[in-house]
């Protein structure tokens, strides 16, 4: 089984997505999800390029919000 890398996920004020890899230099975005998916799996591919097979990959969304306490 190969192993997970994790890529934080935030969403731009403009609607797209930036992506993070927690553990190696990887990062990306996409203008929405579906584009996201596709950058994501091509800079895995690149930053692997050298190595017999790629990790898998989990995107964790993180939704910011700020509570004004009253």
């Amino acid at each position: 089984m190969n192993p997970v890398i994790i890529f934080e996920v935030y969403q731009e004020e403009d609607g797209g997505f930036v992506a993070e890899c927690l553990t190696e230099d990887i990062f990306t975005q996409g203008d929405d999800w579906e584009a996201l998916r596709i950058h994501v799996n091509e800079a895995v591919k690149g930053y692997y390029f050298d190595q017999p097979s790629c990790p898998n990959v989990k995107l964790h969304l993180v939704k910011e919000e700020i509570l004004v306490i009253q």
